[in-house]
Formats: C-alpha cells, structure tokens, sequence
C-alpha cells in the first residue's frame, strides 16, 4: 500500500449522529415535523430534537421554522439532496437483501417402494445437512421426462443407458421368494400351497425377475407361477407378504430391515440378479452445486442401509 491510500485508510470519517440525518432528510422531504415523526415512529418533538442536534453540530441552521410546515435554509437545501441521495442507494441495496431468501426445492423421483422403503428413512437426515434445501420425493414407475417436469433427478431401475441423460450406478439389486415366518414353509414342495404376491412390472422393462423368470431357474417349470394375486404397487405385495397372505419374490434390499428382524424370511432359494438402481439426471444438471448436496445424500443414504 503506497503512502496516500495508507493516509486515506487512517483518515477516521467524521459524521452526525444517524439518527439526527434521517430525522433532517425526513423532515426536509415532508416539510413537516410531524410526518416525519409518523413515518419514522417517534415524536415530532423527538424530530424537533434531533434537527436542532444537527444544527448545533454543523453551526448553521435548517430550517425556517413557520406555522404548521418547515422551509430549508441555503445550507439545508445543500444537504438535503446528499442525504436524499444516499439514503435511497442505502435502500436500493438493502432491499434485495432484506427479501426473504427463496428456497430451493430439489425434486427427486423413484419408484413408489424405493420413495417408502430407501428415502423416506433418511429424510431428516437431509434436513439435517441442508438446512437450506427443501427435498420433494416423487413416487411414480413411470420414468420422468425431463424436459417437460420440473425433476432434478430419478432413480431408475435397468441397465443404465439412458440416451441423452448422465447415469451413475447406485446398487445392485437381488430377488428371492420371501414370506412371513407364520406360513411354515421351508421347501419348494410346499409353496402350491401358498398364493403366489405379484406386482406390476414397467412394461418397457425386459425380462423382469418375476415368478415364472424364478420358476425357471429353479426348475419347476411345471408349476403355476401365474396365478395369485396381483398388485399394482410393490409396496402392497410387501404388506400382504409381512401379514402373512402369501409368497412374494421381492428385492431383498427394500425389505432389509423386515429380514433382520425376522417378520420376513426366505424359506429357500434361488435368488435372482435383478438390474441395477442408477442415478439419472440431465447433463446440465451436474454443474448445480444443489444437485451436488443431493447426489451426495443419496449415496450416505444407500450405503448407510442395511443391505
């Protein structure tokens, strides 16, 4: 810093009190003592006051003082316009801060049983990390289209080619039979027995890992895996197998927490690989540091879940 802006620097800049400015600039744009009192909240005397503060400081009077309205002086006509000037650059900047800060709501869409069974849980913890962030959770098995709903992101489940958006691996899904431990089933002689729990499936979906795609693998292909029952939300196929209603070949991830505890229970294999669950959003999408927040939530969240 060279020497001038080092003297500038120290200069200490010498003004009236605040209170004493606004009440002249106020008094000076009404003309009057009394709708400068109402339009800052105090008394005309306190007006009265800090006007003659201010002359008593700077030595020269304001005002002509007359019935019922005030004239500036010489000298309060040459101040009034500076501090009009200033004050109203003062409002012009606080303004947009003083607005309240618009939040930012990041949408995020998924299967209805992934929303319930994967985000959900972890929902306050989000909250608790962004504070300033607002999360909407969409439940649909419709895959979005990006460009006509307002979506930051979806979580979709297949093989990761998403033409014209960015994917990223999330987790590996597998499927097995799971039922209620009331049911007493322990072999695959048994399971005729028992209602077969179906759900609908994508129909752009390629070979899920539904019960005849299970039958085959265990090689019973001469029995029935058509009939049962049939729900239009994965979600209800899991309820009616934790109530003990029959057999459901399920993601063994979505219902993690039922296993452990042991209301659900897998009486026999096999287990069949499923797709995978991919992050997907649109490319312009990966520069938004909100986005970021999102992205790294999502991944504490599934790999603090019990798998």
């Amino acid at each position: 810093m060279n020497d001038l802006n080092s003297s500038i620097s120290q200069q200490r800049r010498y003004l009236p009190p605040l209170s004493a400015l606004r009440a002249f600039e106020a008094a000076a744009r009404h003309q009057s003592f009394r709708l400068a009192a109402n339009e800052l909240s105090v008394t005309p005397t306190a007006i009265s006051h800090q006007v003659r503060q201010l002359e008593s400081l700077l030595g020269v009077p304001l005002f002509e003082r007359r019935v019922r309205k005030v004239l500036l002086t010489a000298q309060g006509r040459t101040l009034y316009p500076v501090l009009r000037d200033g004050f109203d650059a003062f409002a012009a900047v606080m303004a947009p801060l003083l607005q309240p800060k618009k939040r930012r709501t990041l949408t995020i869409s998924a299967t209805p049983a992934f929303v319930a069974r994967r985000l959900v849980p972890k929902v306050a913890d989000f909250h608790a990390q962004h504070g300033d962030l607002d999360l909407r959770l969409h439940a649909s098995t419709t895959p979005v289209d990006f460009s006509t709903q307002q979506i930051d992101a979806a979580i979709r489940y297949g093989r990761g080619d998403y033409p014209g958006l960015q994917s990223e691996y999330l987790s590996s899904t597998q499927y097995a039979p799971l039922c209620s431990p009331r049911l007493g089933l322990h072999t695959t002689t048994q399971l005729p027995r028992h209602p077969l729990l179906h759900y609908l499936w994508q129909p752009s979906l390629p070979d899920p890992p539904d019960w005849p795609a299970w039958g085959r693998k265990a090689g019973l292909g001469t029995m029935d895996f058509l009939g049962g029952v049939t729900f239009s939300d994965e979600t209800h196929a899991m309820a009616a197998a934790i109530a003990g209603q029959g057999v459901a070949l399920l993601n063994t991830s979505l219902v993690a927490d039922e296993l452990a505890q042991g209301t659900l229970v897998q009486p026999f294999g096999p287990t069949l690989d499923g797709f995978a669950y991919y992050l997907v959003y649109p490319p312009a999408t990966a520069s938004d540091p909100a986005f970021h927040a999102l992205r790294a939530w999502l991944r504490d969240a599934l790999s603090a879940a019990p798998a």
